[in-house]
């Protein structure tokens, strides 16, 4: 290898592998990507993906990198999007769930019309299931204002469901003792303790319309997680259905059926399950303990270091990046 090309080679990203024309770029890219041993990896190049989407169309896109679309295609599971070697590849079982971990309850709610033209979302119905899949609580909801449009064809709610129903109010007071078990809630805002994890897709609409609230570092929605994200630069999210069928291999929500809570819960349960425990990576962010917010981007290449970073190898860099999200795999640890 020439020099110029070795020169290259230290200015390329050792993560995403992309190039650069001079180091202090290489710096300001690796302040800004914030890639981290938790990012979702190409098991043939390595390569760091910001999203399994990414890493999917990395391995089966348009524009494919042929020697990890090669090994992919022979070897490769399309649901985790692991590539397996040889001796395991025969045995491999996908999905492979992670072993049940305690203190975890998935929510889910279906919303029905409000408003002149029925498009305010108003909650109908609400269930709450725990690790084993098993219902907790599940219930009518009858709203505080009229009902405009029931949404019969997908939620399966009639009239005479939400006559006789608990008021928002009585229900959110339920779901929020089964999520702080016992625990007082300013207790559960500074320290887990006994509080449970609370999974689900789209956390933040259902707790609305049931006006509750909950400590952001308990939840754990499968609509906002970084890795189950779209790849574009915005962030979209992915709907619950596209998800269980790319990740969990089976459908829900079928068009023209009734669409029960209890199914979303599953799905955003055994996403969660998936993301926490079946992810090829290691975790070596330090500074990041059980529960606890990511270091800032800040933290790891404060622009006073430029120089000294400039020094580094693009290895060193990726040593010392941190993730800018919570990693789900941390809740396995505690």
């Amino acid at each position: 290898m020439d020099s110029s090309s070795d020169s290259q080679r230290r200015k390329r990203c050792a993560a995403c592998y992309r190039e650069f024309n001079k180091k202090e770029h290489l710096v300001e890219h690796m302040r800004t990507s914030l890639h981290s041993a938790h990012d979702p990896r190409c098991g043939v190049c390595g390569k760091h993906c910001r999203s399994l989407d990414a890493l999917r169309d990395h391995l089966t896109g348009a524009l494919p990198k042929p020697e990890c679309a090669a090994a992919f295609a022979s070897r490769g599971c399309p649901l985790c999007l692991h590539v397996l070697l040889p001796p395991t590849a025969a045995a491999h079982s996908c999905p492979a769930a992670a072993p049940p971990l305690g203190g975890v309850l998935a929510l889910g709610c279906k919303m029905v019309g409000a408003g002149s033209d029925g498009s305010l979302d108003v909650c109908a119905r609400v269930c709450v299931v725990d690790e084993q899949e098993r219902v907790v609580f599940d219930s009518f909801v009858k709203p505080h204002i009229p009902v405009t449009h029931y949404r019969y064809d997908t939620t399966g709610i009639r009239p005479e469901h939400l006559r006789d129903a608990m008021t928002p109010k009585q229900a959110a007071r339920r779901v929020q003792e089964l999520l702080l078990n016992g625990e007082a809630a300013w207790k559960a805002r500074s320290s887990r303790g006994r509080a449970r994890i609370l999974v689900g897709h789209g956390l933040d609409h259902d707790l609305e319309s049931l006006g509750m609230d909950y400590p952001a570092y308990l939840m754990r929605d499968t609509a906002r997680y970084p890795a189950l994200m779209k790849t574009s630069n915005s962030r979209l999210s992915n709907s619950l259905k596209y998800l269980t069928l790319a990740y969990l291999g089976y459908h829900i929500q079928i068009a023209g059926r009734h669409h029960h809570p209890y199914d979303d819960c599953v799905a955003a349960l055994r996403l969660y399950r998936r993301m926490r425990g079946a992810r090829p990576h290691t975790c070596r962010d330090a500074g990041v303990g059980p529960h606890a917010p990511p270091p800032t981007p800040a933290e790891a290449f404060p622009a006073w270091r430029q120089r000294e970073l400039e020094r580094m190898s693009p290895e060193e860099l990726l040593q010392l990046s941190t993730t800018d999200y919570y990693c789900w795999c941390l809740d396995a640890t505690d």
